[in-house]
């Protein structure tokens, strides 16, 4: 039996966050930024003769570049991601 002065919580289309907190802006990255890092990363492993990196780093960056790269356009990611293996399997040879 529901109360005549309780609302119905399930009919309301305006829910307040739970906490009361204003809902936070969506991070979007700023492309040039990314394209920087990127890029100077690549130019780490094209002046080097052997991996320049500890394996832990290798490791996160073979994570993180294609993961940033994602929000270049798919043309440009797609290359940049193709010249960064390209150069750690040149680093791995040597």
């Amino acid at each position: 039996m529901a109360l005549k002065h309780q609302t119905d919580l399930f009919l309301s289309k305006d829910q307040a966050d739970l906490f009361g907190a204003n809902p936070v802006p969506a991070y979007r990255p700023n492309p040039d930024k990314i394209r920087s890092r990127l890029r100077k990363i690549l130019a780490e492993a094209r002046a080097a003769q052997k991996i320049p990196w500890e394996p832990s780093t290798v490791s996160l960056y073979r994570t993180i570049f294609p993961q940033m790269s994602l929000w270049l356009p798919e043309e440009e990611a797609a290359q940049l991601r193709f010249e960064f293996e390209a150069e750690l399997a040149r680093l791995k040879a040597a």
